[in-house]
């Protein structure tokens, strides 16, 4: 009988999968030059791509690109396209408000009516969690996808241009690792069976 497991992703691949778009738009935007509107939309075009990339590169080594990859995808090319479509900052600034709030909104929709969604987004990424786990850390994730939305506009009116791609890529993105280790204690406590629970995946950043 044909195994229907999916090749694995190595952590370090999935780092990259996860953040490397977002690296990818904080470089170009810092190397090109011209007017700031012309190095927006050359780091918004090559965030797009890059993304692309990045799920390309997912369904090669895994034949597989995660729900959560496909949303954050979705929402870069929408929200990129409308960046240059009206030649405005705006929409690439608001996308991962947008993003952090409906995932917000998703998976606290998931614990009012019992439904475990973050399981299903993660796709069961961790062994051996119980009910009780994947709950907590539902609760756990919901809550730091609303502080982040909130901070993410916060951060958008009080900063310019280059100080909010700075704080994007080099604030949201550590921000989001070291919440994710600070989950692990409870994961182990309910039942997380990885050999190495620091290599456990995190939602992809906004």
């Amino acid at each position: 009988m044909a195994s229907n497991s999916k090749p694995a992703i190595s952590p370090g691949l999935r780092m990259a999968i996860d953040f490397g778009p977002l690296i990818v738009f904080f470089a170009v935007n810092s190397l090109a030059s011209g007017p700031q509107i012309a190095r927006i939309l050359t780091a918004t075009v090559a965030f797009m791509v890059a993304m692309v990339a990045a799920m390309l590169v997912s369904w090669w080594r895994a034949r597989h690109i995660s729900p959560m990859l496909w949303i954050t995808g979705a929402f870069v090319l929408v929200f990129g396209g409308l960046t240059l479509y009206y030649h405005s900052q705006i929409f690439i600034q608001i996308k991962p408000t947008v993003i952090y709030a409906m995932f917000a909104i998703v998976l606290g929709y998931g614990l009012l009516t019992d439904k475990p969604l973050l399981q299903l987004l993660l796709q069961q990424a961790y062994p051996g969690l119980t009910a009780k786990g994947w709950r907590l850390l539902t609760i756990s994730w919901a809550c730091f996808f609303l502080f982040a939305a909130v901070l993410n506009e916060v951060m958008r009116q009080l900063l310019n241009w280059d100080q909010w791609v700075l704080f994007k890529t080099w604030g949201m993105i550590p921000l989001t690792l070291v919440f994710a280790m600070l989950n692990i204690p409870m994961l182990l406590k309910h039942g997380l069976q990885l050999d190495k629970p620091e290599e456990a995946p995190i939602p992809p950043e906004g």
